[in-house]
């Protein structure tokens, strides 16, 4: 088998797929990519058995094969090659593949294609189509929340809500939680699936930065999402997720309205002055005044900061982990945004005061116990 490819569309591709390769499997072949001719295309395959990813792309071919080559000495070789045209040449018997550039020859080993792992096919599918940017945009959004406890399985991912009426995408790790939900993208009944962490993380890096198409297909195991020359196949995850409506809490008597970056900012500079192990800073809300403060015992280190800002409402004094809020307004885009308070026990709702077309966004943050 004999092919002809730009080594920087070659890399480009792989460097797409890459992120699923486990460097560290048990099964050696993980380590590989799985190389296709057909009919003058190339479809490389990555797959560490929960996801697998391919992308397509046109080279110069009169045979069809297939070989799997280690991915990490393959990367390593494109990554200091100039543009030119690489020749590979595989002998499908030894499973040996010799590379050929303008001034060089490189040899490697390559293995049995056969032994590659078979990729899931969508069977039983249910479809529906969303743009590539609102996609992105909701995993963006939520991905920064999604629980690293793998006693909580159904938290390790973000839950995909489908109905006629919309889509709504979750993510929680039990002291923060996000909720966007989209008007525009609809399916003919309702459903639900968790996608996890690292799928979301790869697709989240391969989409295309504008409005064309994804093709989202699930079943009861698996979801396949398709745009452009590129596939991305990944395992759900078979939990049950909580109710996460029961914890947002509806009545907020208290509203406070103030600038995003200076909000973040000032938390930025207060939480460094904070307790390093609970990350406390306290909020005390009067009138049109919004005072952060934090300290630290341990060290004698003490600040606190004065903004103003816009308030309904009685005077509040509530503590929050400034990690979790700073976390929050990074991911926002809105100049302002409004905070929505009850009591210094119950959990503190954040929504943006500009809001994006056919989207409702919604954020919740635990409050921590006050500090005697």
């Amino acid at each position: 088998m004999k092919f002809i490819v730009s080594t920087t569309s070659l890399l480009k591709s792989l460097q797409m797929i890459s992120g699923v390769v486990n460097s560290s499997s048990v099964l050696p072949i993980l380590e590989d990519f799985l190389f296709e001719i057909k009919s003058g295309k190339l479809t490389v395959f990555a797959t560490d058995l929960e996801t697998s990813m391919s992308t397509e792309l046109k080279v110069e071919a009169k045979d069809s094969g297939r070989i799997a080559i280690p991915a990490r000495i393959l990367l390593d070789t494109l990554k200091t090659l100039p543009e030119q045209p690489l020749t590979f040449k595989v002998d499908e018997k030894t499973f040996g593949i010799e590379i050929t550039s303008e001034t060089g020859r490189y040899k490697l080993s390559g293995e049995n294609p056969d032994d590659f792992p078979k990729i899931p096919q969508p069977e039983a599918v249910t479809e529906i189509n969303i743009p590539a940017s609102a996609l992105n945009n909701a995993i963006a959004k939520t991905l920064f929340a999604v629980s690293s406890d793998d006693l909580r399985p159904a938290m390790t991912g973000v839950l995909f809500q489908v109905s006629p009426e919309g889509m709504t995408f979750v993510s929680t790790d039990a002291h923060k939680l996000v909720r966007l939900s989209r008007s525009d993208v609809k399916a003919a009944k309702a459903a639900q699936f968790i996608v996890p962490k690292k799928a979301l993380g790869l697709l989240k890096s391969a989409l295309p930065a504008n409005d064309s198409g994804v093709n989202v297909s699930y079943n009861k195991s698996n979801a396949f999402f398709t745009f452009e020359n590129t596939k991305l196949i990944c395992r759900l995850i078979d939990a049950n997720y909580p109710d996460y409506n029961a914890v947002i809490p509806q009545n907020n008597p208290n509203k406070l309205s103030i600038s995003r970056l200076e909000f973040q900012n000032a938390l930025r500079r207060i939480s460094i002055y904070s307790n390093k192990t609970t990350y406390q800073v306290v909020l005390t809300i009067a009138g049109s005044e919004l005072k952060i403060s934090a300290q630290d015992l341990d060290f004698s280190n003490e600040a606190n900061e004065r903004l103003t800002c816009s308030y309904e409402g009685e005077d509040l004094e509530i503590a929050f982990n400034s990690r979790f809020l700073v976390e929050m307004l990074g991911v926002l885009d809105s100049g302002d945004i409004e905070i929505e308070l009850s009591t210094p026990t119950r959990a503190g709702v954040l929504r943006p005061v500009e809001k994006a077309d056919n989207e409702d966004l919604l954020m919740l943050v635990m409050p921590v116990m006050i500090n005697a």
